[in-house]
């Protein structure tokens, strides 16, 4: 892995009311994506969709699954040039086998030519699901590690932070 300077965590994060583990006021893949920033010592940049999701589990899934089907790519309200780092750690959950239509919204406003992508997810019992293999597909011109992300169940990033760092910083050393 390339050193911490060039080195960046991308992620999306959903906050409120999350499957198995009720409401929360910090999202899974934030709790993940901040481990992965204290073993690399890389810097974190968080996607913020213009619109925020909704809080209700039912309404935010209703909603999601509406961008999923029509293909959507929401507005987010941040960015960050990516163009310094080499290496970058994308996180999401796993919403039917997809990121969030709002990953690919920043996936798809960058150059990717170079970079080598490691996909970490959030998800409730599907694991990576496929996520990375969209991921390589979005990400143009990038090595992506298909097959070798990190997948944590939010359950275990909300309610056992012990065993998911330990399962980060695990799946770290396969980078070092």
């Amino acid at each position: 892995m390339t050193a911490p300077e060039k080195t960046l965590i991308v992620f999306f994060s959903h906050t409120g009311e999350n499957y198995a583990v009720g409401n929360i006021t910090k999202g899974n893949t934030h709790i993940i994506a901040d481990m992965i920033s204290d073993a690399t010592g890389a810097k974190t940049f968080e996607i913020v969709p213009e619109k925020d999701y909704p809080v209700s589990y039912e309404e935010c899934i209703d909603v999601a699954k509406k961008e999923l089907q029509s293909n959507a790519r929401p507005a987010i309200k941040n960015d960050i040039d990516i163009s310094e780092y080499d290496t970058i750690f994308l996180g999401y959950p796993n919403w039917w086998g997809q990121p969030p239509m709002c990953v690919f919204s920043f996936i798809e406003s960058h150059d990717w030519t170079g970079k080598t992508v490691i996909p970490f997810i959030t998800h409730e019992g599907s694991g990576m699901g496929g996520t990375d293999r969209k991921i390589a597909e979005a990400c143009e011109g990038a090595t992506v590690a298909v097959g070798k992300g990190l997948a944590v169940r939010g359950a275990t990033a909300q309610n056992d932070q012990d065993a998911a760092r330990k399962s980060v910083n695990k799946w770290i050393e396969n980078f070092n």
